[in-house]
């Protein structure tokens, strides 16, 4: 089935970019469903994930505390199921400027590799921010799909 055409956002003006790596435990289909499904197990506050998972379709969800909400706003760009999420995210975080985060699940011997490439950072202070928190979330998704796959 044909995906609908999606213009992803122009980053030329915006080239910081990071790169984080893990060994899952869990199996692809996990992880995909982790990504498209289940934000609020390991990313999002729980209750706060508002969209579907479909090319084009907008994507809101919380991160934070339920106190301290930091409301997150994009739309997908690609999905590939068992394979690859990516989507446009847009955060007080980012200065209000739309960023691609792509995760790619890829088989290796030991597991399947996580690839997550966040990019479209308009400062590197803003990305070294993100540099920090997005292996902690990765361990966080590992721990909830690790004990379920």
């Amino acid at each position: 089935m044909d995906q609908p055409t999606v213009r992803p956002p122009d980053l030329s003006a915006r080239p910081h970019e990071l790169t984080v790596e893990r060994v899952m435990q869990a199996p692809p289909s996990l992880l995909y469903a982790a990504w498209t499904k289940g934000l609020d197990l390991w990313l999002a506050v729980p209750g706060s994930v508002l969209g579907r998972p479909g090319v084009n379709e907008p994507l809101y969800f919380d991160t934070g505390t339920p106190d301290k909400r930091n409301p997150h706003y994009g739309r997908i760009l690609a999905l590939e199921p068992d394979r690859r999420v990516e989507f446009t995210w847009v955060t007080a975080a980012t200065d209000g400027v739309e960023t691609v985060v792509a995760a790619e699940f890829r088989k290796q011997p030991r597991g399947i590799r996580l690839h997550l490439r966040h990019s479209g950072f308009p400062t590197a202070a803003i990305r070294d921010l993100h540099q920090q928190v997005w292996p902690e979330m990765l361990e966080r998704l590992d721990e909830v799909t690790g004990s379920v796959g």
